[in-house]
């Protein structure tokens, strides 16, 4: 089973460098995260030492206890929504939180930060597509929340992050990630203390267009570990 995870990695990866070099950047601008929502944490330690290692989380008593297996080993990504009275079991753990949606938890993560002696790493979640069902702040109110952020020297804001709607034909979706590329731009400008360095979009159906876009980190999980 793993000889199959590398053999799609090998060629999400291609595809990645190719999409990369459309948009003028090199492949080694874009990350991949591979999410590993309700994959057995044996099959992950199975992948490590074929240089898989950076994983993405929706749930987190399903990352504590792959954390418990695999530790340090691998680099761990919160990419689902983060419920309050979760956070504090991330202390130490995360290496980059991609769904800040709301200052609560931002004033939560704050306070939290003293107790894991460095701040969190964090992007903010960006409703773009205007979904009900999706979490994520009105790209309306980004330029506030933003300002918001500037006091919580806790956290450490370096992008933002957006899922697009499902669709069969990808280029559907592209205004979804032109738009949260345009945010960036926009914020990145207008507040220049900011250093937005990420956009986290693009999954298994739409990497590639999310990747002309400018997505600087990708969520790949089925196209992965499906099957």
């Amino acid at each position: 089973m793993a000889e199959l995870v590398i053999r799609r990695l090998n060629q999400i990866s291609a595809r990645i460098a190719v999409a990369a070099r459309r948009s003028g950047r090199k492949p080694s601008d874009v990350k991949l995260v591979a999410v590993s929502k309700g994959v057995a944490p044996e099959r992950l330690k199975a992948v490590l030492p074929c240089g898989l290692r950076v994983f993405g989380e929706n749930r987190v008593q399903e990352f504590l206890q792959k954390y418990e297996m695999l530790g340090e080993q691998a680099e761990w990504h919160l990419i689902g929504h983060l419920q309050r009275n979760k956070a504090k079991y991330l202390i130490g753990k995360i290496a980059l939180i991609h769904s800040l949606d709301n200052l609560e938890l931002a004033r939560l993560l704050n306070k939290l930060s003293l107790r894991q002696g460095y701040p969190w790493q964090v992007l903010i979640q960006v409703n773009v597509s205007g979904e009900t069902a999706k979490f994520g702040i009105d790209p309306s109110e980004l330029g506030e929340f933003l300002d918001a952020m500037r006091e919580l020297r806790g956290l450490e804001v370096c992008g933002l992050m957006t899922i697009a709607p499902y669709c069969e034909d990808p280029e559907q979706v592209r205004p979804v990630f032109r738009r949260l590329r345009e945010l960036k731009e926009e914020a990145t400008k207008s507040r220049p203390w900011l250093n937005l360095e990420h956009l986290s979009m693009g999954m298994s159906s739409d990497f590639e267009v999310a990747v002309e876009e400018g997505a600087t980190v990708v969520r790949i999980g089925s196209a992965l570990f499906s099957g």
